[in-house]
C-alpha cells in the first residue's frame, strides 16, 4: 500500500493493514521487508496525525464550551421557497413598499423565485387579503360579473329571438328562427382618486404604509365602482337596441307596488334580485308600509342595499352587469414629489383600468321616481 493511500485511513484500517503487514514479515525477503517497514513507518505518521487532530477537537469543544473561542457555524440546509411564501417575508414587504414609491421593482423581482421577469409584481398577501376584503365588502360590486381581458371587450347579447314551436307530424315544417343580436362595446378607462400625504406617512414602517394606502384609496375607487355600475343599469335605454341592452323603466314613485311592477319585468335570468336606492327611499318605502298596516314585506323579500345618491330605486340581479379590468383588480399607484414640495407634501393617485356595462338583457328594472315623502 502506498503513502499516500495509508494517509486517508481512519485508525480501523489503520490497525488491521499493521496486522497484515505483521503476518506478511514471517515469509518477507529483504526487499519485502524494507517496503514493509516503509508502510508501518506511513502507519505510525498517519496514526500520530489522527491522535493530534482528536486532541485539537476536544480542546475547542472545551474552548466554546467556557465561552471562550468560536464556535464552528452549524451548517444550514437552505429551501426554495415558493412566490406564496416569499411574498410574506418581512423583506419581500419592504421591497414592495419601495416599489409603490418608485415604481422601479427590480428588487421585488430579485426575491422571487417563479416566473420573476415578467407580468404584474404580485402584491404581499397582506395587500392582497385587504384589498379582497374591499371588493367582497361592497355589496354591489361583488356581485357584478368580472372578466379580466386585455383592450376592449365586445359581448354580444340577444335583443330578439323567435320561440320553439312544436312541429306536428305531417304538417310543414316551422319557420327558422327569427334572431336579433346586439353587441355592447366594452371600452375600459381609468377610476381614479388622488390624496396628498406628509413626509411623516411616506417615512412610515413598510407594513404600515401599504395598509393606509391602500385603505385610503382601494376603499374610494371600488366606491366610485359601485356608482359606476348604478350609472350604468341607471343610464341604459328603455329597450334594447343594437349597442345597448334595454333596461326597463317604472314611471312611478318609489312603493310596495311600484317594486311588484319592477319585479314582473325581469326574465328568468335574474334569479338573486336586489332592491338598490338611497337611505332615505328605502326608510319612506318602510315607514308607507307602517302606515298602511301593509302584512307583508313592502320589498318583496329582496335584500335590500343601501346606495346614497341613487334616484329612484333598482330592482335586479347584479350579475347582468360585467366589470372588465383588464390590468387585473389590484389599484395601481402613481407618485408625484414635485407638485406639491413646497408645502411638503406628496401626491399619491390610485388607478383602476375598468369597463362597465349592463350586458344582461331582462336582468334589471329601474323604477325612476322618488317616494312621495320625499
Amino acid at each position: 500500500m502506498t503513502r499516500e493511500e495509508i494517509m486517508t485511513l481512519g485508525f480501523e484500517d489503520l490497525e488491521k493493514r499493521a496486522a497484515e503487514i505483521a503476518a506478511e514479515t514471517a515469509d518477507a525477503d529483504k526487499d519485502q521487508i524494507e517496503a514493509l517497514n516503509a508502510e508501518l513507518d506511513s502507519i505510525e505518521e498517519r496514526k500520530k496525525a489522527l491522535k493530534l487532530e482528536v486532541e485539537k477537537r476536544k480542546k475547542d469543544a472545551e474552548a466554546v464550551a467556557s465561552g471562550k473561542g468560536k464556535e464552528i457555524e452549524k451548517r444550514k440546509e437552505v429551501e426554495k421557497m415558493t412566490n406564496k411564501e416569499v411574498r410574506n417575508t418581512p423583506e419581500y414587504i419592504e421591497a414592495f413598499a419601495k416599489y409603490i414609491k418608485t415604481g422601479k421593482d427590480a428588487e421585488c423581482r430579485a426575491l422571487l423565485t417563479e416566473d420573476a421577469t415578467g407580468g404584474v409584481v404580485p402584491v404581499p398577501e397582506l395587500v392582497e387579503g385587504r384589498v379582497r376584503a374591499a371588493w367582497e365588502n361592497d355589496k354591489i360590486f361583488s356581485r357584478v360579473s368580472k372578466t379580466f381581458v386585455k383592450g376592449n371587450l365586445k359581448v354580444g347579447f340577444e335583443i330578439s329571438a323567435t320561440d320553439a314551436v312544436v312541429h306536428e307530424e305531417g304538417t310543414d315544417a316551422p319557420a327558422e328562427e327569427e334572431l336579433v343580436l346586439g353587441i355592447v362595446n366594452m371600452v375600459p378607462e381609468y377610476i381614479k382618486k388622488w390624496i396628498s400625504v406628509s413626509d411623516k406617512v411616506m417615512a412610515l414602517g413598510a407594513e404600515e404604509f401599504l395598509a393606509y394606502i391602500y385603505d385610503e384609496l382601494t376603499y374610494k375607487i371600488i366606491k366610485k365602482a359601485a356608482d359606476l355600475v348604478v350609472t350604468a343599469i341607471t343610464s341604459a335605454p328603455a329597450t334594447s337596441d343594437a349597442d345597448s341592452v334595454g333596461v326597463a323603466q317604472i314611471e312611478a314613485v318609489v312603493d310596495a307596488e311600484a317594486i311588484i311592477d319592477a319585479i314582473a319585468e325581469l326574465g328568468d335570468d335574474a334569479q338573486d334580485n336586489v332592491f338598490i336606492a338611497s337611505g332615505s327611499t328605502i326608510a319612506a318605502v318602510k315607514k308607507a308600509a307602517l302606515t298602511a298596516n301593509y302584512a307583508l314585506d313592502p320589498f318583496q323579500g329582496l335584500e335590500v342595499i343601501q346606495k346614497d345618491g341613487v334616484t329612484g330605486a333598482i330592482v335586479g340581479d347584479l350579475s347582468g352587469v360585467q366589470a372588465n379590468l383588464p390590468e387585473g383588480d389590484a389599484v395601481r399607484f402613481i407618485f408625484d414629489e414635485y407638485s406639491l414640495a413646497e408645502a411638503d407634501l406628496v401626491k399619491i393617485v390610485g388607478k383602476l383600468l375598468a369597463a362597465i356595462a349592463v350586458v344582461g338583457p331582462k336582468m334589471f328594472a329601474y323604477i325612476t321616481g322618488t317616494p312621495a315623502s320625499e
